[in-house]
């Protein structure tokens, strides 16, 4: 079991803010700088003439990056320690990210992808593990809701970012470089704060996927639906014969639910003990507005209300999902599940766009709609049942 470092075990019980303020600041800064990023390596690729699909098979790095480093970032941060684990991991994004501007070869890209998104991946790991293992049980949702929106807030000021400074010269890469770097004065402060894995996890990594199943197949659904609803939203919604800039306020709108809904479903999971029925009740809104989104084609009013209740929905799967995890383990087991967490989320990155591109390939248009209420749906039927199940054998 991991320990603070005045030796006293378990739980916290008040808010340890110096460790909190650490691993929020830190990994919202390399937010900022991945929003920045994948716009602005997106649109010098497009305009070095590299096809779409290769474009596309570049960016999929991040996802087999994050699956690779998921499983060795605990037995990094347990030999090593949290802290110097995650200031090797600012170093070495820093160093990747502004290797972009020098590697003329597109090639070298996919190596980089591969060093960048793989060390993010484990400041992710470890700042998540960190910011549970600092909260007490009873404002564990509270705090991983300011968690999510100030995460949030730096993604969304990325593409602000590259909005004002554009895709020319170097600056742009510097930002990015100097952002990340900055994530490790808040680390290095808090260096003596950071929890101590003391023990190995017991189990092996892939067995922490099905240890809390309700957790990890909820950020599953949450990186496909994200991720694949990002990228194929604007085709949606142009294809339903709304212009380019009503598309792009639609998929605001979503944003704004993202980061609106946060705080107020994290302090939601704290008075429920159970987390599970509130991840299942998600589900199932998400499902229900999904399958709504065919039927408000010709409103934008009403789809822009129902895109910001539903941005609530999906990004709370992360939040209470992660809360949940946090209230099921503690120590090292709850680094490894950390790790197993951001592992499945990656999965979703993956398996969502190739899912709901392939829908509306083969059903049209409202095939959009159609998989991500799949996957709600799926979610929701089989949390449903598996509550069923365990309040009858109990």
């Amino acid at each position: 079991m991991s320990q603070p470092r005045n030796g006293t075990p378990g739980d916290v019980e008040e808010i340890h803010w110096p460790s909190l303020v650490a691993a929020i600041s830190s990994i919202s800064a390399v937010g900022i700088a991945i929003g920045l990023g994948l716009p602005l390596l997106s649109i010098i690729l497009e305009k070095r003439g590299i096809s779409s699909t290769l474009i596309g098979l570049n960016t999929a790095m991040a996802g087999v990056a994050a699956m690779a480093a998921a499983p060795v970032t605990t037995k990094l941060a347990h030999k090593y320690g949290v802290a110097p684990t995650m200031l090797w991991a600012v170093l070495i994004s820093a160093l990747s990210a502004l290797g972009f501007y020098y590697a003329q070869d597109f090639w070298m890209w996919f190596p980089l992808r591969f060093a960048f998104h793989g060390a993010t991946t484990t400041l992710f790991i470890l700042s998540e593990f960190w910011i549970n293992a600092a909260s007490p049980p009873s404002k564990r949702g509270f705090v991983l809701g300011i968690y999510a929106t100030v995460l949030s807030l730096g993604f969304a000021a990325g593409p602000l970012l590259f909005s004002v400074l554009g895709s020319d010269g170097i600056f742009p890469f510097l930002i990015g470089a100097a952002a990340i770097l900055l994530a490790a004065i808040p680390i290095f402060i808090a260096r003596d704060e950071s929890p101590v894995l003391e023990e190995k996890p017991e189990l092996h990594f892939m067995r922490y996927v099905f240890l809390v199943p309700t957790a990890t197949a909820a950020v599953f659904i949450f990186g496909a639906v994200e991720a694949g609803g990002l990228s194929l939203f604007p085709i949606f919604a142009v294809r339903a014969h709304f212009t380019e800039s009503q598309a792009a306020l639609l998929l605001t709108m979503m944003g704004v639910g993202n980061v609106i809904f946060q705080i107020p479903l994290g302090l939601l999971s704290d008075r429920i003990a159970d987390k599970r029925p509130l991840l299942a009740g998600m589900a199932l809104m998400g499902f229900i507005g999904s399958m709504m989104l065919p039927l408000l084609l010709n409103n934008w009013l009403l789809m822009a209300g129902l895109l910001l209740f539903w941005g609530g929905c999906v990004s709370g799967l992360y939040t209470v999902g992660l809360s949940h995890l946090g209230s099921r383990l503690t120590g090292s087991d709850l680094a490894a599940a950390n790790a197993a967490f951001v592992f499945c989320y990656a999965m979703g990155t993956v398996a969502g766009p190739q899912a709901i591109g392939a829908a509306i390939d083969v059903a049209g248009n409202n095939g959009f709609a159609w998989a991500i209420a799949a996957f709600f749906g799926l979610y929701a039927l089989l949390s449903g049942i598996r509550l069923m199940f365990i309040r009858k054998r109990a």
